[in-house]
Formats: C-alpha cells, sequence, structure tokens
C-alpha cells in the first residue's frame, strides 16, 4: 500500500469487475490494501485460541477448500473484508486522503442539549458505496464458484457491512474556559474494526446453514434445515459443513492441531481437551528472562534488575 498503484501493473492483477473500479479510483486503492491487511490481523487474531485459527488467509489470494467452498468460516472472512473494505474508504475520506470524497454529511436530528454538530465525521455512505461495488465485484463478475456460492458470498458481505453502519455512533469534543465542557462539538464516527470483529464472531458462532433454492419467481436463501428461523439480513450463512480442523485434510483446508500451544488450565477453546481434540499434550519447561524489583531512580529513570523464571508450556500432540 506504499506504492503508487499503476492501471496496467496492478490493477490488471484484479477480476474483470474490480479491475474497471480499480482504474477509475487509483486513489482509493492504498485503503483497500490497508483494509485486506487489517482483516488478515484480525481474523488471526479472533480465532487465535480456536481449532480454525485463520491462518490460511495469510494465502490470499491462493485461499484453501477453508475459504472457498461456502464454508462458516468463509462467512466471517467475507463479512469483516466488505466492513474493512468500507470503513477504511470512510475513514480515508474523512482524513482528506481521497480527493473525490470529504467528511461525511452532517446528522439531520438536532444535537443533543449544549452540545453541536461539526468536526469531520467518517464518510459512511461513500465507504458503504464504492467498498459494496469492490468487495462483491467478483461474484458480479459471475467469478467465485456456483450460483449458490456467489449468492452466498454476497450475503455475507452485506451483513458486515450492515454491522459497520449500525455501529456509526456520536462522537464528542470538549470545549470551554479551563478545559470545562461548556460546549461540545459532535461528528459521527465508526469504531475501530475490532469491535466489528467481535460482532462477527457472535454472528459466526450462530450462523444459519442455507440453501440456493426456487422460491416464487426467483432462487432465495433459506435454511437448509425446515424448523430452522427464517434468514435475515443480519444471519452470517453458510452452504457446508466445516471439518473439525483436528487432523491436516489439504482436501478440506484443515491445517490440523498438532504443535498448536494449549492451555492446561481453561476451559474455553483454547483448552489443551478442545484445542487436542482428545489426542493429548506434550509439556515443555523453558527459562525466560524478565524485569523485576523495577525503582524509580530521580530524576527520571526507572531501574530493573533481570530476573528468571521456569515457564510451563503444553504444546498440542
Amino acid at each position: 500500500s506504499g506504492v503508487s498503484w499503476n492501471e496496467s501493473q496492478h490493477c490488471r492483477l484484479l477480476v474483470p469487475e474490480q479491475l474497471q473500479l480499480c482504474r477509475r479510483h487509483l486513489e482509493v486503492m492504498p485503503s483497500i490494501v490497508r483494509a485486506a491487511r487489517r482483516t488478515q490481523a484480525l481474523c488471526q487474531q479472533s480465532f487465535a485460541d480456536m481449532r480454525w485459527n485463520c491462518s490460511s488467509i495469510q494465502r490470499a489470494p491462493s485461499f484453501g477448500p477453508d475459504l472457498l467452498t461456502g464454508t462458516r468460516e468463509a462467512a466471517f472472512v467475507h463479512a469483516l473484508a466488505a466492513a474493512a473494505v468500507a470503513q477504511g474508504i470512510a475513514r480515508s475520506c474523512a482524513s482528506g486522503e481521497l480527493p473525490l470524497c470529504s467528511c461525511g454529511p452532517g446528522p439531520s436530528e438536532p444535537p443533543a442539549p449544549g452540545s453541536r454538530w461539526g468536526g469531520c465525521g467518517d464518510n459512511l455512505s461513500h465507504g458503504l458505496q464504492l467498498g459494496a461495488a469492490f468487495a462483491d465485484g467478483s461474484a458480479r463478475a459471475g467469478t467465485g464458484g456456483t450460483p449458490g456460492l456467489r449468492a452466498v458470498n454476497r450475503h455475507n458481505g452485506a451483513v458486515g457491512r450492515a454491522v459497520l453502519s449500525d455501529s456509526l455512533d456520536t462522537r464528542c469534543k470538549c470545549h470551554g474556559v479551563s478545559g470545562s465542557c461548556s460546549v461540545k462539538t459532535c461528528w459521527k464516527g465508526l469504531p475501530d474494526l475490532g469491535e466489528i470483529a467481535s460482532d462477527l464472531k457472535s454472528r459466526y458462532l450462530a450462523a444459519l446453514k442455507v440453501t440456493h433454492r426456487l422460491v416464487g419467481p426467483r432462487k432465495q436463501l433459506i435454511p437448509k434445515e425446515g424448523d430452522a428461523r427464517p434468514v435475515t439480513e443480519m444471519d452470517l450463512v453458510y452452504l457446508i459443513n466445516s471439518p473439525d480442523y483436528c487432523t491436516p485434510n489439504p482436501q478440506l483446508g484443515s491445517l490440523g492441531t498438532q504443535d498448536r500451544p494449549c492451555n492446561r488450565s481453561s476451559v474455553g477453546s483454547d483448552s489443551c481437551d478442545l484445542l487436542c481434540c482428545g489426542r493429548g499434550y506434550n509439556t515443555y519447561t523453558e527459562e525466560v528472562q524478565e524485569r523485576c524489583h523495577c525503582r524509580y531512580r530521580w530524576c527520571c529513570s526507572v531501574v530493573c534488575r533481570h530476573c528468571r523464571r521456569s515457564l510451563e508450556r503444553h504444546v498440542c500432540k
């Protein structure tokens, strides 16, 4: 993202629908690259303590079956990526990085008592519009698998943007004599993407398995199980069940959990029982050196000693 984008050198690497957007909006591409990198980092952070730890996202764009076949994991990644692209563009507009957009429009509702609208809010509407055009480009171009898979990917991308839209809230800055808050200037801003990732992980855990079936004049995504609740615009959806990710299986996109560190005292998803899939674990002892017995020295530094201590680590068999 630190280089200037070139129509022939960089844009031609994208699918046809995205290629045209890239050529028309070269100035937006660094924001999109940053969003992709943020998606990679947050996905791995969000699933660090689970059997599927999102390490496969580092292979982008050469994804494996775990992210190409309509799994629950692919649903999370599509939603987070769509939200990240829209948020990145919205914030780049507000920061003045993009020449064709600026601050978001002022809110239509009156400000709270003692406050006024001002500042420079994130341009959510521009981020949503351009972000949707880019993130959904491959699906509209007819690439990326079956019609059902493309419909699922479009739906999950829309969920990510809807969660982002709902997160827009009021931010304020105080003004007044001697730090008082006699007047507040407020604007609409988006939260850190980590909050969006946390929300989407909850939706990942409650995702619905669906099928792409003709309902009336057109095909729709409906629950696979007849007694399941109807699909809403805020539900993440998937087409096929995921493997258990316990053992390596390249055909299913499973890397296995052998040699993964686990927490022997935990009862959560990072516990040695769950993460090691019942295979057991090995325990290693290592010595670590750390700062200790720190004291403040006048003026103005902190002086510490270096102490060694033994640390137990547990690794799945």
